[in-house]
């Protein structure tokens, strides 16, 4: 491991790094920073019923009668969770890529888009992928985890409701995973090296903090593990297919294990 950080740092440090490469340091955190508060403090419901409560006044409704013909549409509670994922990518995703686009004047697609070398690096995914796949089987058996997904306390209902669940759920990680793994990786590497892996954990780690404490533990080692074949591979897609593999696989087996799967196409 102390190898391949050390090829890291070798690759990315700047030597005799430049004020430019400072002051992209200083607005790369600036701007990491107030994208986590933006996606902390308005992914909540109540923030959407009061977005809805703000457009009805404005076309002069009644701002509790469009909020709750909302909450009470066949897929109101899928809104909801349409609006979190949406606060994800726009704090996570096209907050940052404007940043790199406009600040930074570089392509968006060098901060983790390409496809870049994940073939390579395919075995350590799957290394990574394999025993938490497991894992998720098993703690799925525990209440406070198969109460706890999915998210969308709906999506046993219908197929539908479970398919378009779990797109908002995969447009949520790939933001996720832009953001830690591209965003914040690229934009600070070339002065911090491999502790720009470090850097991002930090955040990322709190960010688990209102899941079960073995997940959030198990986040730093993750977000480390990560952050390297992110690093290697110089892409974020290794790590979405490990997201998205691990997520889907929780949520079926928490179905499976209390509700069961959908038995109808639609609600």
């Amino acid at each position: 491991m102390l190898r391949v950080l050390n090829d890291i740092d070798h690759q990315s440090i700047t030597p005799n790094a430049s004020p430019s490469n400072n002051h992209k340091i200083l607005v790369a955190l600036l701007t990491a920073a107030f994208c986590l508060l933006f996606v902390h403090y308005l992914k909540y419901n109540v923030v959407f019923n009061d977005v809805l409560s703000g457009i009805s006044s404005l076309i002069k409704g009644n701002p509790k009668l469009l909020a709750w013909q909302i909450r009470s549409h066949t897929y109101g509670q899928l809104y909801s969770q349409a609006w979190w994922g949406l606060i994800h990518l726009f704090g996570f995703m096209l907050i940052p890529c404007a940043c790199i686009k406009w600040v930074f004047n570089e392509k968006i697609a060098d901060y983790g888009l390409q496809a870049g070398d994940v073939r390579s690096h395919l075995k350590w995914y799957l290394f990574l992928t394999a025993p938490i796949l497991c894992f998720a089987v098993i703690v799925s058996f525990r209440a406070d985890f198969s109460s706890k997904y999915p998210f969308y306390n709906l999506a046993f209902r219908s197929w539908s409701d479970l398919i378009l669940w779990e797109i908002i759920y995969v447009i949520q990680f790939i933001s996720l995973e832009f953001f830690f793994r591209g965003f914040m990786l690229r934009s600070t590497q070339h002065v911090f090296g491999s502790n720009a892996i470090l850097v991002m954990c930090l955040p990322y780690t709190m960010l688990h903090f209102q899941k079960p404490w073995l997940e959030a533990t198990g986040a730093i080692a993750f977000g480390l593990f990560l952050g390297v074949l992110a690093m290697r591979s110089r892409s974020i897609w290794g790590g979405v297919g490990v997201h998205v593999s691990i997520a889907l696989t929780m949520d079926f087996a928490a179905l499976i294990q209390t509700r069961g799967l959908p038995q109808q196409l639609l609600p």
